[in-house]
């Protein structure tokens, strides 16, 4: 049995489906022991400086190089590339949706391939390769003569893109136990809002540059930028860690102590810090649980939103709400800065009330009430106060989202196709964001806001029934009816649901 100041000593005191594990992890060592409490802060506070800063401000470029079409739409480049137009002529879907739908169809595709890929070369070279070769692609967009070569780099962007996210959320949550990673997740996700809210007024300086070296501004956004991802992707090779049991092999990281402590760590909270070898059923057999499909569509309905604000707003901001040029982009700065505040915030709440679904629910309501204000009120001032609520609710559910998934499954490969399928969903979501502000229906936009509104409404019924399930099953693991995922032949006892 478990000894109270042990479980104390960890962090994770209370938690439901410690009761009863063994203090000691897979390898048979009782590593807690050897760490004070303020030692194994130490070690933790020196993961997430290491760790979530290094994955979050790659995420920052990832955001940035994937959503700078919009900045880089009302700088010119619609005009110069004819991206207005309809596609196919007479159509009702303009070419510059089709150039930014096109990224998700291979970026959903090869996401699966990528959690997989992961534990086989290691997160340090296969993160840092493809942040480096999305750069490079990403320059080569500065240089197109026509929308259809800008449609087919989007395409290879969402190839070498496609690894990063569903890599960064299975990396994380193989460091953090349940109650830790909400945090964790909030500041990472929170990292790539700011890099959002700084992109257009970075994009606006760097229009200033029309004309050097024969580039036009537009141009200069994705040339620069491209140049700044291949830097930190060859930076990233060095600052990269790699997964807790082959941490200590980390450039001045953890030693082999440390790194075993914090795989006891996550063994004693939910039993699966043991490295599994890849097994084609393991992996798969994971489709058949319905709630990673639940999962899944909770982030389709949040992630319609986010890309449909982060394609569009400034254009909304631009046509709708007759803001200029300059104003549009640096506009879009505030409420980004806004929601990287309410998702930190959420995230501790979670983490320290031990609850995952309320938050969900109250940044959709967020959404709710943001949506109708930006999508129907006559004052532009006042609709540009409803894009506050909206943004900050839609990307505070990002890390949200991801946190009630990972608290509510174990076992290393179904952890590996939960985030898949979910970013996977994500990309979904992505291509619904691209399509439903349509351009013949500006300036008001009114179609897209109901399809955003429904989103939102989807995802509060998701959660809803989620809920009613894991009470339900919770209630029968506690009187002794069933063990829950005991999937894996090294199950942890006593797991339990995080409502």
């Amino acid at each position: 049995m478990a000894q109270p100041g042990v479980e104390k000593s960890l962090g994770v005191e209370n938690m439901e489906d410690v009761e009863g594990s063994p203090t000691k992890s897979s390898y048979g060592v009782d590593y807690e022991s050897e760490f004070t409490e303020r030692e194994q802060k130490q070690i933790i506070h020196r993961i997430d400086r290491r760790l979530v800063v290094t994955v979050g401000i790659l995420y920052c470029v990832s955001l940035m190089d994937r959503t700078n079409l919009s900045a880089a739409a009302v700088a010119g480049m619609n005009v110069e590339l004819a991206l207005t137009r309809p596609f196919p002529a007479g159509g009702t879907v303009s070419r510059y949706s089709v150039v930014t739908l096109v990224f998700f169809t291979t970026y959903i595709v090869f996401q699966p391939p990528s959690t997989v890929l992961i534990r086989k070369l290691g997160p340090r070279l296969h993160l840092s390769v493809i942040t480096t070769l999305w750069g490079a692609v990403m320059i080569g967009m500065g240089f197109v003569k026509d929308w259809e070569s800008l449609a087919g780099l989007r395409v290879v962007l969402g190839i070498l893109e496609a690894g990063f996210f569903p890599s960064c959320v299975y990396l994380l949550s193989t460091w953090y136990t349940r109650f830790d990673v909400g945090k964790r997740y909030s500041v990472f996700y929170m990292l790539g809002s700011l890099a959002s809210a700084c992109a257009g007024i970075l994009a606006y300086g760097l229009m200033q540059l029309h004309g050097r070296e024969g580039l036009t501004g537009w141009r200069w956004i994705f040339v620069i930028e491209g140049a700044l991802t291949c830097f930190l992707g060859i930076v990233s090779y060095a600052a990269l860690v790699d997964f807790p049991d082959k941490a200590h092999k980390s450039w001045k990281f953890l030693t082999e102590r440390e790194a075993n402590f914090i795989i006891a760590r996550v063994d004693a909270d939910r039993g699966d810090a043991k490295p599994q070898k890849f097994a084609a059923g393991k992996f798969f057999r994971a489709a058949l649980d319905i709630k990673i499909w639940g999962y899944a569509m909770i982030f389709f309905n949040t992630t319609t939103v986010t890309y449909a604000l982060a394609y569009f707003l400034p254009i909304i901001l631009n046509q709708k709400m007759k803001y200029s040029v300059g104003a549009s982009q640096c506009l879009v700065a505030p409420p980004y800065a806004l929601a990287a505040i309410t998702m930190y915030a959420t995230g501790w709440a979670g983490d320290k009330y031990k609850i995952r679904g309320p938050i969900i629910i109250f940044n959709m309501v967020l959404c709710l009430i943001g949506l109708p204000i930006m999508g129907f009120h006559k004052s532009a001032a006042v609709q540009y106060f409803g894009v506050f609520l909206t943004t900050a609710g839609a990307n505070s559910n990002i890390p949200a989202a991801m946190s009630y998934q990972a608290n509510n499954i174990r076992g290393q490969w179904k952890r590996a196709f939960c985030s898949a399928t979910l970013v996977g969903f994500g990309g979904i979501g992505g291509i619904a964001g691209s399509l439903v502000f349509r351009t013949r229906d500006a300036p008001n936009y009114r179609p897209g806001m109901y399809a955003c509104i429904a989103c939102c409404l989807l995802t509060i019924v998701i959660v809803g029934l989620l809920t009613l399930q894991f009470g339900a099953a919770n209630r029968k693991a506690d009187r002794g009816e069933i063990e829950l995922e005991d999937g894996d032949e090294d199950h942890q006892p006593g797991f339990r649901y995080t409502i």
